[in-house]
């Protein structure tokens, strides 16, 4: 039996609930910690999508331990749809308050300025509602960051979009390069949350 979700069985009243993405960037091996992180406040709900290469740099157990799931595409189309059935990526949108796309991979930057849907994370943003708070983290090799392309795929985002952009930040890279490029720090990405949701530390 595949999962479902449903929204209207997930919301709960008086709960910030923060749909955190990753994309095939190494600094996904955050995730967890973000999760943890974020779950440490009153009323937060968290859950998570996941692109397939994003998942090479964290363990799913991880994440799921803290008690927030993982949603991939193999959840999104069963092989068995109806018409009525949930359909994932709407469910996961109608549910968000605040949409965090961290890392954002060169790659799906580029989809996300070029209106592709190509799977589970690129289908939910593409679905979201123009009020949902959305921000991109994005994290990349410098010289792919220094690329022309990406500055126009980032302009296209804030400007078109609405997307709020933050970083990349400078500091040693994992392929050992050292410049731009880098994600924000996990902590002000959920320094990021706790200031636009105006969240509070359980007692």
């Amino acid at each position: 039996m595949p999962r479902q979700f449903i929204t209207e069985l997930e919301r709960t009243p008086d709960h910030t609930h923060v749909l955190l993405i990753t994309t095939g960037s190494v600094a996904s091996i955050k995730a967890p910690l973000i999760v943890q992180e974020l779950l440490r406040y009153s009323n937060v709900k968290v859950e998570v999508v996941a692109t397939k290469q994003s998942l090479a740099f964290f363990n799913t157990t991880d994440v799921e331990q803290t008690g927030a799931r993982l949603w991939t595409d193999d959840d999104e189309w069963s092989g068995t749809y109806t018409i009525g059935d949930p359909i994932l990526h709407i469910e996961l949108r109608r549910w968000a308050d605040i949409v965090l796309v961290a890392p954002c991979s060169a790659n799906t930057l580029a989809k996300i300025a070029a209106g592709l849907c190509d799977n589970l994370v690129t289908s939910v943003l593409r679905a979201l509602a123009p009020s949902t708070p959305t921000y991109i983290f994005p994290a990349m090799n410098t010289l792919m960051y220094e690329h022309p392309l990406t500055a126009q795929h980032l302009r296209v985002v804030r400007e078109v979009v609405k997307y709020h952009v933050v970083g990349p930040i400078g500091k040693g890279l994992a392929c050992g390069d050292v410049g731009l490029g880098a994600m924000t720090e996990w902590k002000d990405i959920v320094q990021t949350v706790v200031d636009k949701m105006q969240l509070q530390l359980k007692p």
